[in-house]
């Protein structure tokens, strides 16, 4: 007679307050302020980049060969604020969802405590990204109305294993983005500077939210999980898509509609997408908030 097979264990979890009691010492230890830690009246150096130029939307096609040097380092700038500005929008969502997971919760835990520390964090780096922009002269990219609606309506709506799914895939594409654009001396001081502050403090906000999505993924129902896949994928797609605006084409003498069209049907930025997921797409798939029917929205927004 065979022997009996045994499922692998699921990989253990860290106990909620042990991880919430690091994540508070941690932010202690290493935190930033912008409004002391970046000089704001330093010079731009002329030149730099905004971001990584091989990032740019428009890298390798032949409206990016045919701009000048210095109009290919006007719209890194205008992405990169573009890019600054997708992010506020959800980090202003992400702050009233959590205050809403910690209004119903006891304050006296850690793990509660570190909520409102991270959305102390979320307050100073929609600061940060807003004051970037001022900086660099450019206009509010603000999302079109409807994104700006469809915001409204997940911060409502967005609890549990959504909200914690949806915070990760945002901040993971920005982080992918970033940390490369922090080390790379071809782009601005400002812009640099501004990565490494969003780099070194999400990094905790990512380890809570993946653990929290760990612990709360089997104790949710069938109905749930799918709701909360469909809500995932949903907030992918449109951040994504929205990640660069088209009036930034418009900064280098591009119609909006011809860069848009341009950016959306370029291979490079299509594989930029998925580079940017690569990272995020197994762990979702693991905790089963990925998958299935909503793979075809995942899959229209190039990120798999």
């Amino acid at each position: 007679m065979s022997a009996p097979t045994h499922a692998k264990p699921a990989k253990a979890v860290n106990d909620r307050e042990a991880t919430a009691e690091r994540l508070l010492r941690s932010s202690v230890d290493k935190s930033y302020d912008p409004s002391i830690d970046i000089d704001w009246d330093a010079p731009l150096v002329e030149g730099k980049y905004g971001m990584v130029p091989e990032r740019c939307s428009l890298y390798g096609t032949d409206l990016w060969e045919n701009l000048t040097e210095e109009q290919r380092v006007t719209l890194t700038i205008h992405e990169f604020c573009s890019v600054a500005r997708i992010g506020l929008w959800f980090e202003m969502i992400l702050m009233q969802m959590l205050l809403r997971y910690a209004y119903d919760r006891d304050p006296r835990r850690a793990h509660i405590q570190y909520a409102l520390v991270e959305i102390a964090d979320e307050c100073r780096h929609s600061m940060m990204f807003a004051k970037a922009t001022e900086r660099y002269g450019v206009p509010d990219y603000a999302p079109k109305r409807l994104v700006h609606e469809a915001g409204r309506y997940f911060k409502a709506v967005g609890t549990g294993p959504a909200m914690f799914a949806g915070t990760l895939f945002v901040e993971e594409i920005l982080d992918q983005l970033q940390r490369e654009g922090m080390r790379d001396e071809r782009v601005q001081p400002l812009s640099r500077m501004v990565n490494k502050i969003h780099v070194t403090e999400e990094a905790r906000h990512v380890r809570y939210a993946r653990e929290e999505l760990q612990r709360i993924m089997p104790k949710t129902s069938a109905a749930q999980k799918a709701f909360a896949n469909y809500q995932t994928a949903r907030i992918a797609s449109i951040v994504v898509n929205n990640l660069i605006h088209p009036e930034v084409y418009r900064s280098v003498g591009i119609d909006p509609k011809v860069g848009a069209k341009a950016a959306r049907n370029n291979p490079h930025h299509q594989e930029m997408k998925r580079w940017s997921a690569r990272k995020l797409v197994p762990f979702l798939r693991e905790q089963k908030i990925m998958g299935g029917p909503t793979d075809v929205i995942w899959r229209r927004a190039h990120l798999i």
